[in-house]
């Protein structure tokens, strides 16, 4: 009987693609007999939210879907299908903005950083039970040259017209006001290159497109990563979070992409798998701490045990808590701002134990399952998490 939701999941999960491909197809029919370009991109949309909502399970659905939109966006949308040439792209695309580091008060420590990549025995044995910083390991990404994800003529191009995003709308996920939503692909890299408005105009809300399979979606962006040969290595339940399990499905990976604006912040909280964090475009920081430290980092109740009289966390997540075990403490403020004596315990017992790092592009950072982990983007950033 457990597994009965499971299979009723699953079944749901496929009829909605399939309902998704027959409204595109439904859409498209209605082109033929107005050219209206709308009723194509329409089409698409219902597209990417099979692969956004349902995951597009199902034999050769996800293959379908990715030659049903090709075909839109080249026979109704007029696409050519033209190789992206790096050094063709305009010498008036933006540089993002550097914004100045500050000293994180919550980290007495840096994240080691390694002259040189371990062996694989060595990783395995040595450097999987802490958080470790390999510069430049993944400089030679096709998504830093030949294909530079920094570039936003390259990350249109790679999805073509009237493809839809989930992102998400706030500061930060912890705020009430916070929300998530859909938006046009081209919509949401409109924001991000815009510049910061210094006319004393309200600024908008930040848009985060945050642990989102966009590689999934876009599969030319796939071709631009290389997979560590580390993040196969079958690693056992760490001594601080022995329950640990790998990713259920074939691979035993899980990637996701973190696209943003300077200044985003995922707040501190924990994940349960294995991670090797790529940061591909711009700078970010990154706060860290060991899974023993929980009860001083002020976590939201799981929400089986939320009460009127305690903090309600916004992400909670009735499906899987254990993906939205949230501090409440945020870890890139200045104790002075903070309040001083507020959260005690997070000041006495974490921070000593605490470690930061600004990941530059072409770092690769790795952290173990259950550690506290906070990100904060100094400038336009594009990561990719690797969970294994």
């Amino acid at each position: 009987m457990s597994a009965a939701p499971h299979a009723d999941s699953s079944l749901q999960r496929r009829l909605y693609t399939d309902a998704s491909i027959l409204r595109a197809l439904v859409n498209l029919c209605e082109y033929a007999e107005t050219l209206d370009r709308q009723a194509a991109r329409s089409a698409i949309a219902s597209l990417d939210k099979a692969i956004i909502i349902a995951g597009a399970p199902g034999e050769r659905r996800l293959q379908i879907i990715y030659d049903i939109i090709e075909q839109i966006q080249s026979h109704c949308l007029g696409v050519e299908d033209i190789a992206f040439v790096a050094n063709a792209v305009s010498p008036n695309s933006r540089d993002v903005s550097v914004s100045p580091l500050m000293t994180l008060e919550s980290a007495l420590s840096s994240v080691p950083r390694l002259d040189s990549p371990p062996s694989l025995a060595a990783f395995v044995k040595q450097y999987s039970q802490s958080p470790f910083v390999l510069p430049g390991y993944i400089r030679d990404w096709p998504a830093l040259h030949e294909h530079p994800w920094k570039f936003v003529e390259y990350l249109r191009y790679v999805a073509g017209p009237g493809r839809l995003v989930p992102v998400e709308i706030g500061n930060d996920y912890r705020q009430d006001d916070w929300t998530q939503a859909l938006m046009p692909w081209d919509t949401f890299l409109d924001a991000l290159d815009q510049k910061t408005p210094d006319d004393g105009q309200t600024r908008q809300q930040p848009l985060y497109l945050a642990q989102h399979n966009l590689l999934k979606q876009f599969p030319k962006l796939r071709n631009d990563i290389l997979i560590p040969d580390y993040a196969y290595a079958s690693l056992p339940p760490p001594a601080g979070f022995p329950g640990y399990v790998a990713p259920a499905n074939d691979d035993q990976l899980v990637l996701n992409a973190w696209l943003g604006p300077s200044g985003a912040v995922s707040p501190a909280h924990t994940d349960p798998y294995y991670n090797f964090y790529a940061q591909v475009v711009g700078r970010k920081t990154v706060w860290l701490s060991p899974p023993d430290v929980t009860p001083s980092m002020y976590p939201y109740p799981p929400p089986s045990e939320s009460t009127s009289d305690q903090p309600h966390n916004p992400a909670a997540n009735n499906a899987s808590p254990s993906m939205s075990n949230t501090s409440r403490v945020d870890v890139f403020q200045r104790r002075d701002d903070a309040g001083g004596g507020a959260l005690p315990l997070f000041w006495k017992d974490v921070v000593p134990r605490a470690m930061s790092v600004t990941l530059e592009p072409g770092d690769l950072l790795f952290f173990p399952p259950g550690w506290w982990h906070a990100m904060r983007g100094e400038e336009t950033s594009f990561s990719v998490s690797m969970w294994f």
